[in-house]
């Protein structure tokens, strides 16, 4: 199993847009075969900063994720709101 944390900043005028976008692509996530869990975060204080946790059964899911209509088109919509470049932390567990 893989555990991705993705850490995002958005704009503050894109908070609602952001969070709806992203929930849709959650829902639609969690519906592939290779994962186990999808979920979005949002930080306690501020509105601004997700974190998107992601379990995946095997290592090559992240990429099978990644060619999906429903991540593409989140992608290409949320890109312009973010803040700064998202970046994400992999883990595996112990």
């Amino acid at each position: 199993m893989l555990h991705t944390h993705v850490m995002i900043h958005v704009k503050e005028a894109s908070i609602e847009a952001f969070r709806q976008a992203s929930l849709e692509n959650a829902a639609h996530s969690r519906l592939e075969p290779g994962i186990v869990s999808f979920d979005l975060m949002e930080q306690e204080g501020d509105p601004t900063r997700f974190v998107l946790i992601e379990v995946y059964r095997d290592g090559d899911a992240p990429r099978r994720h990644k060619e999906t209509a429903h991540y593409l088109a989140w992608r290409e919509k949320v890109e312009p709101m973010m803040a700064s470049p998202r970046h994400s932390i992999h883990y595996r567990p112990c």
